[in-house]
């Protein structure tokens, strides 16, 4: 991998070192460009050419097959999305929750895999139980126990609150054996490690292009396994839900194009695509491996008081114990180096990513110690 050509593809890499790309990463240049060159053709030359639904479709369609071919799925089995928050809210409203519903959640989730389920808690009377963990790490047997009698287990794949791997495929394992359907955040793993859903095994895999992908804002992906969206009454109908959206009597779409709506601009999915394509040019493999190298190099610069996140290399998120995390962000920012700060753990986050450099981390270091 040529991580200088990638350096240089990044404009806003120009402006400071960025190291928050478990937030938003930025965008190449190829992938901007073909953001706007979309856009232009789709509404300078589309309208009297082959029609803007059909250009508009072509260009969903484009971005199924990628993201399909990233994770291991079939084009069916592909909705496209806002963002991971609204893969999830599709699937938590496709289902008739009551009060004999049971949500088994981690303790580690982001907002976004625990509003959702607040909200039924509020509105349904659902039983949320929450799987309490310990430094990133969750134990199998708090699991089985946490699933007996569960409706949808909730887990993501790499934490954001530490970069831990979960166990994925043990958990749905587990949680299919008690009878329940899971749902997993991956959102922090396309983009910088492989991801195979097959070999996960999980009825749903939400995830967004705009983190490790490099990719825009505004384009997510929500994965149905085949035969699991026969039980799920999306909460939203429109066009491209149905069969036939003339028909009196409807019939859902097959496949995971139940959970898709109406129009949508294709400008950012041609944008997820193109960035998926970068990806799969860099290599997923040396992706991680240069991310590996890189995560060594900033952990050997901390001692163990100050690193939350696992020694071993794990994923890019690296959590960092710091006195004022909040304060300790703002006093970077003013040195041109981006983080984030977290409430749990308390502390800082570095994301780390091929296109950062040893470099970078050694400023990362040398602004903590001052």
């Amino acid at each position: 991998m040529d991580y200088e050509t990638l350096r240089a593809d990044i404009p806003a890499l120009e402006h400071g070192i960025y190291l928050n790309t478990g937030a938003g990463g930025p965008s190449p240049r190829p992938v901007v460009e073909t953001i706007e060159s979309s856009l232009e053709s789709h509404e300078y030359d589309a309208p009297t050419g082959e029609g803007m639904y059909a250009a508009a479709g072509s260009s969903l369609d484009r971005a199924k097959a990628a993201v399909a071919d990233l994770i291991g799925a079939r084009e069916t089995e592909i909705a496209l999305t806002q963002s991971t928050t609204d893969g999830i809210n599709r699937v938590a409203g496709a289902f008739d929750w009551d009060e004999s519903d049971v949500v088994v959640r981690t303790d580690l989730e982001h907002p976004a895999g625990i509003l959702p389920w607040r909200r039924l808690e509020r509105t349904r009377g659902t039983e949320v139980r929450v799987l309490n963990t310990e430094d990133g790490r969750l134990d199998l047997e708090a699991a089985t126990d946490a699933l007996e009698g569960a409706t949808l287990l909730v887990v993501s794949s790499i934490t954001w609150t530490h970069g831990t791997r979960l166990p994925i495929e043990e958990l749905v394992e587990l949680a299919h054996d008690a009878g329940a359907r899971v749902l997993v955040d991956a959102v922090q793993s396309p983009g910088q490690t492989a991801v195979d859903v097959t070999d996960w095994g999980a009825d749903f895999v939400v995830g967004a292009g705009h983190k490790w992908l490099l990719g825009p804002f505004g384009a997510g992906f929500l994965y149905v396994r085949e035969g699991a969206e026969r039980e799920c009454v999306p909460s939203a109908i429109g066009y491209r839900s149905v069969t036939d959206a003339a028909a009196h009597d409807y019939e859902y779409a097959a496949g995971a194009g139940r959970f898709e709506v109406g129009t949508t601009s294709p400008a950012l999915y041609d944008g997820l695509a193109a960035a998926i394509d970068y990806h799969q040019e860099l290599g997923t493999d040396a992706v991680e491996s240069r991310i590996a190298d890189l995560t060594g190099y900033l952990k050997d610069g901390l001692p163990d008081s100050a690193l939350l996140s696992p020694r071993e290399f794990e994923s890019g998120l690296v959590t960092i114990d710091v006195p004022d995390p909040e304060a300790t962000v703002d006093s970077l920012a003013e040195q041109d180096v981006a983080v984030r700060s977290l409430s749990y753990p308390d502390g800082i986050r570095a994301s780390v990513h091929a296109f950062n450099t040893r470099d970078d981390l050694d400023a990362l270091l040398e602004a903590l110690k001052r």
